[in-house]
């Protein structure tokens, strides 16, 4: 970089060049992290020596305004009184033991299948699928989804009914646009749910309607009432408390749908994992012209992929395309194909089958830390997925374990932040163990186990 200082001819030019450097630095020309030029480099373009200049940043470390150590480039550092770079993100605060609800362990993403399947699909793929892309999809892909979620979910489709998106986030949003543009009113999602789908949905201009969940999971009260479109559900694996929706209930939001041409958006974000007994079926293979299957591979691979698939009726296929095409044309090609490469070799089955044996293991252990450490307090939701949640005495319990998890660099999340308005009836923490890398694991158990031992 060029750096612009002046240096007074009426001082010493270590004073001066000190001055000039602490003054940039407090006026923001020097931003928080930013870079500065090498001690030679610097000192060329000022005309002084460089162990002037060396003597500089060293005093300047000292004081706190920059940060240097040996064989490393100096820098503006982080602190009081420094301006943070234009546009820069704040630091985010150390994570010790992350129990974030539905992150997979990223580094036991298949790297080594992925760069083949890559490869592959690089080797094989026509020129012409690198052009413009259809908003539906990759046929490829879709053709090969097709025949993967009717073989490991009971999902009934073919690849003309499926559009690739970006995640379930972005299918939702295809979705409620689409809805709204044929005139859609409101919807209806589980109480407690996720935030950011609430969100999602009222930044299409549907109001949101709180569907009550229990221990059969989302109950279909008023979901038929007058102008509800669709209810979002989490039939498999409740978000976040872990319930499976009964059988019953299932018969129940088909037939409502069916009888109010509304539909259900069956969000199946970690359908694969199940440890008490196989998979539960989608709820999509009850009513297809109902229902909305939505999946990703988030939970299954990384969520950094950003690729999700809709398995959409008839009646709205057309109006999410377009919705799709106006968003953003498609989504990235070369993952497509490459996630195509991965389920036509086998690979992301036998995947899918290790980490369902270490993420029961996890399960597991964190049940029997809990039951050790915190016997008092009841786990829920361990039958599937990546998280659990554990019940406390009281909200005010809620908050305290929320506090002292951040006073001890410890991620987790309350269940007070899921509920629509006011705080549901139920208080606690969810806990998700899929995060932790499996060295990590233990060490991360133990620090869980002491903070729920001290607020226990």
């Amino acid at each position: 970089m060029d750096l612009h200082l002046e240096l007074p001819p009426n001082r010493g030019r270590r004073a001066a060049l000190e001055d000039a450097l602490r003054q940039a630095i407090r006026d923001g020309r020097l931003a928080s992290g930013e870079r500065l030029p090498s001690s030679r480099a610097l000192a060329g373009q000022l005309g002084v020596a460089r162990g002037t200049v060396v003597e500089s940043y060293a005093q300047l470390a000292a004081e706190g305004y920059l940060r240097t150590r040996p064989g490393a480039v100096t820098e503006v550092a982080h602190g009081p009184g420094v301006r943070p770079r234009p546009g820069a993100e704040p630091v985010a605060p150390r994570i010790v033991a992350d129990f974030r609800l539905g992150r997979p362990d990223l580094t036991m993403f298949p790297r080594a299948d992925w760069l083949r399947a890559l490869r592959r699909a690089l080797q094989i793929t026509p020129h012409s699928e690198l052009g413009p892309l259809n908003p539906r999809g990759s046929t490829q892909l879709r053709t090969i989804l097709a025949s993967y979620l009717g073989r490991v979910r009971g999902v009934s489709t073919t690849a003309e009914r499926i559009v690739i998106c970006s995640g379930f986030t972005q299918g939702l949003r295809l979705v409620c646009d689409a809805l709204g543009a044929q005139g859609a009113g409101s919807i209806a999602l589980e109480n407690p749910c996720l935030p950011d789908h609430r969100l999602t949905a009222q930044a299409s201009g549907l109001d949101v309607m709180a569907l009550p969940v229990d221990r059969d999971g989302a109950r279909p009260d008023g979901f038929d009432a007058s102008g509800v479109a669709a209810a979002v559900l989490t039939p498999a694996h409740q978000a976040p408390l872990g319930t499976t929706l009964s059988a019953d209930r299932r018969a129940q939001f088909a037939t409502i749908a069916a009888q109010h041409d509304s539909y259900v958006i069956e969000d199946d974000y970690d359908g694969e994992f199940r440890y008490d007994r196989h998979p539960v079926g989608a709820l999509q293979g009850l009513a297809p012209e109902q229902v909305i299957y939505a999946g990703s591979a988030s939970k299954s691979l990384a969520p950094g992929l950003r690729l999700g698939w809709l398995v959409l009726p008839a009646s709205l296929l057309d109006a999410v395309v377009e919705a799709k095409r106006r968003t953003d044309r498609g989504t990235d090609i070369l993952v497509q194909l490459a996630f195509a490469e991965l389920i036509a070799s086998g690979a992301l089955d036998r995947h899918i089958r290790r980490m369902r044996r270490r993420y029961r293991h996890r399960r597991d252990a964190l049940v029997d830390v809990l039951g050790r450490c915190a016997p008092a307090m009841s786990v829920h939701g361990t039958a599937a997925g990546l998280h659990a949640v554990v019940s406390l005495p009281e909200a005010s319990a809620e908050a305290d374990v929320v506090a002292g998890a951040h006073e001890r660099q410890i991620a987790l999340t309350g269940l007070a932040p899921f509920w629509h308005r006011e705080p549901g009836s139920i208080s606690g923490i969810v806990v998700g163990y899929g995060a932790p890398s499996e060295r990590e694991y233990p060490a991360a158990l133990r620090r869980l186990a002491k903070l729920l031992r001290a607020t226990a």
